[in-house]
């Protein structure tokens, strides 16, 4: 046969292999089940969410004996809200409270002004629609600004309050006889019994909060209320902020013809802010006590709470340089205050929300990152330490302690920083055990008697589920198992979690999403996650670590990576704070530490890297384009922070320092410093009416663009907040930033 028959055979031999081959393979295809594509009107519309529906409103009777819920049904006109009960012990479900009586009781309203998601500080948390009265017999409601009251064992209620100003965090008092709310920046009281109204102070005005919060303070200490009853249910002990001193910075409406704005009182940077001091009043009025904080009032109270005997405050005070937090113990009859015990940081302290104080009145639990590690502490009355009830390289928080068992539980990092679990351990630091067993978030509310817990639990590639459980660690049963049926569908790929090598040499998490049908042989595009700052974690093993969008993008070919750099949250205080007077430049390096690593990975195309995220992860998106030398073709930056002077005091303080202190670390954190060195593509949305990260940010940053001849694309989003939240812009955003990477990616 000569050579060029040989030829022939061989191609009719390799004709038929393909043919055979693309027979099998369309076999196939027939055979598995049609993977449905996600889009993003299915993700961000207005429809069902893909991430099911969780019980709304759960919460403990006071007995804990029932978990109340909010249990929907009908649409529109047709929609009811009622309230139901489980009882723990029986699984017996019933109607608490239907919504015939509740509308009778209490008309539904407009949304409360500032509750919706658009805002931040206090607005970012949703009001209680109900509450349990001490003893269980009643529910207090809160509607169209006004208090109501219904007594489940008669099945009537009454209106509390009659005014057509809005009363705000109402509170029952401890022996269920009173109802404390805020009116006008004072504090009042209602009678249950007469409906008597009692206006507790007097001097409350806009400058001059009593028992309300500004905006600065929820938002960056993470406080919810102004006020506090006394056990005894005699006094309240309130924070009154003068913000006289704050500046009113103006979030302009830029649909109204007249430029109509909203005056804020923001303080930034280096500028001022509120004064605050702590009071006890008398539930029958007269004067305040003022409690004694000390000489210097440029500083924060980020902590109250009565002690036991209703005869003292423990109030704590933070410097503004939030490296020295002292617990203090004031008369609330006298004002005198002794200061019981003082943390001290070389960069900064974090608050928590772990003091309790014992019946017995001898000893307080305490938790403090003084060993690098979040940990549990136990104390006499005086400060002297008893002893250390947990330890080692992990972090414990959300103590709740169940005195009669001589135990305390709470949540902590042990088995691994991407993980949550729920723990117990004995007053004595032994028998640590862990109660949650399933990998992944667990979130739990343990109710008032210790004997059961409600455990939000979720992992990456499930959404969240609530189950009962006892004490002991077993299931008791199913609260709401939220089965999302259609995700299987969408066949979401599973994430892979890694462990890359840092800037350092040490080892960081990541994560990683491969497009279905992965072949080792092809090259993708990546496009990098990130938010990179204190207090927040990409790299987890619970629901929404890699977004529905995310997913999307995996389908369209495209590799997605996260990686937890130096500053993120999980791994104690030592990694949190190396951005410490430097934000940006740790971050970047560990980010480009994930690149170098993707890079070596055959199957990633080095060449066609993009990097997103939103608020802090919009300001690590602007700062990686400006000083990752190339290392990113695109970029998409939500709300970011481009100048760390526009930011507020608080956050910005603890970890970069005053500005006069640290004006070259500010000037080289800031992205509209380094504007001249944009390479590849750079997308940018914000709201206008953002009142965390004003859009003041953007506008700063596209100033120093203009001047630099750079190019970014801006997206303006009209009257939005810092999530751009309404389902309308959120459809128009994610449809561009989606176009965006497949244009430059």
């Amino acid at each position: 046969m000569n050579l060029h028959n040989r030829r022939q055979v061989a191609l009719m031999v390799l004709l038929a292999a393909l043919v055979a081959a693309v027979s099998t393979i369309g076999l196939a295809q027939q055979a598995a089940p049609q993977r449905k594509a996600l889009t993003v009107e299915r993700i961000y519309g207005p429809g069902p969410s893909l991430s099911g529906t969780l019980t709304q409103g759960m919460q403990w009777s006071p007995d804990g004996k029932l978990l109340s819920y909010i249990q929907g049904s009908g649409q529109g006109r047709e929609a009811k809200l009622d309230i139901w009960a489980l009882d723990v012990t029986s699984g017996e479900r019933r109607v608490l409270l239907d919504s015939a009586k509740i509308q009778a009781l209490a008309p539904p309203g407009a949304e409360q002004p500032g509750t919706g998601s658009q805002a931040t500080g206090l607005g970012r948390v949703t009001p209680q629609r109900y509450q349990w009265s001490p003893k269980g017999e009643a529910l207090l409601f809160l509607s169209q600004g006004n208090l109501y009251w219904f007594d489940l064992a008669t099945q009537e209620g009454k209106r509390l309050t009659s005014s057509k100003e809005t009363a705000e965090d109402p509170k029952i008092s401890p022996d269920g006889r009173r109802v404390s709310f805020v009116r006008s920046f004072n504090l009042w009281a209602v009678d249950v019994a007469s409906g008597k109204e009692t206006q507790l102070t007097r001097d409350g005005r806009e400058e001059l909060m009593n028992g309300k919060l500004d905006w600065v303070y929820p938002e960056e200490l993470d406080i919810r209320t102004g006020y506090w009853w006394s056990p005894d249910s005699l006094q309240i002990a309130f924070l009154q902020m003068n913000e006289k001193g704050v500046t009113r910075y103006p979030i302009v409406n830029f649909l109204s013809y007249t430029g109509e704005s909203e005056m804020e009182r923001y303080p930034k940077a280096g500028d001022s802010n509120p004064v605050v001091r702590a009071g006890v009043i008398s539930v029958n009025g007269g004067e305040p006590r003022w409690m004694d904080t000390g000489a210097e009032k440029d500083i924060y109270l980020p902590r109250v709470e009565w002690l036991r005997d209703s005869k003292r405050v423990a109030i704590q005070r933070l410097n503004r340089a939030q490296n020295k937090l002292e617990l203090l113990y004031a008369d609330a009859a006298t004002g005198a205050s002794q200061v019981i015990l003082t943390e001290e940081d070389k960069y900064w302290i974090n608050l928590h929300d772990d003091l309790y104080f014992f019946s017995d009145g001898k000893r307080f639990l305490w938790s403090s990152e003084r060993s690098g590690f979040r940990h549990l502490y136990l104390y006499d009355m005086t400060g002297k330490l008893l002893k250390q009830l947990t330890s080692g390289e992990w972090e414990a928080s959300g103590a709740r302690v169940d005195e009669k068992s001589g135990t305390v539980y709470f949540s902590a990092t042990e088995k691994s920083p991407i993980e949550r679990h729920f723990y117990r351990v004995a007053l004595d630091g032994t028998k640590m055990t862990r109660l949650t067993r399933e990998d992944g978030s667990h979130g739990i509310s343990m109710a008032p008697d210790a004997a059961r817990y409600a455990d939000t639990y979720s992992n990456v590639m499930t959404p969240p589920r609530q189950d009962l459980y006892r004490a002991d660690g077993t299931k008791a049963m199913v609260i709401n198992e939220n089965k999302v049926s259609e995700l299987a569908e969408y066949g979401l790929q599973p994430a892979e979690f890694l462990k890359v090598k840092g800037a350092d040499g040490t080892e960081r998490t990541a994560m990683m999403l491969k497009p279905p049908d992965f072949d080792a042989l092809k090259k993708y595009p990546v496009i990098v996650y990130t938010y990179g700052g204190p207090h927040a974690q990409i790299v987890r093993n619970g629901w929404g670590a890699f977004s529905l969008w995310h997913q999307m993008m995996a389908q369209k070919g495209y590799i997605i990576f996260g990686l937890d750099n130096r500053g993120s949250a999980g791994r104690g205080h030592a990694f949190e704070a190396q951005v410490y007077h430097k934000f940006g430049e740790n971050e970047l390096a560990d980010q480009l530490a994930g690149v170098a690593y993707l890079k070596s990975l055959a199957y990633v195309d080095g060449t066609r890297i993009g990097i997103h995220g939103w608020s802090y992860g919009g300001y690590m998106t602007c700062y990686a384009m400006l000083n990752g030398a190339g290392a990113f073709k695109a970029g998409f930056a939500g709300a970011p922070v481009t100048d760390w002077r526009q930011y507020d005091t608080i956050y910005t303080e603890r970890y970069m320092g005053l500005p006069k202190d640290n004006a070259e670390g500010y000037k080289q954190s800031s992205p509209v410093t380094h504007a001249a060195k944009l390479k590849g593509r750079l997308l940018i949305a914000h709201g206008t009416g953002d009142d965390n990260v004003h859009y003041a940010n953007t506008v700063q940053l596209m100033e120093e663009f203009i001047k630099t001849g750079k190019y970014p694309e801006v997206f303006v989003y009209p009257g939005r907040g810092h999530g751009i939240s309404d389902p309308t812009a959120r459809v128009h955003l994610w449809r561009r930033v989606t176009q965006f990477f497949l244009d430059n990616l």
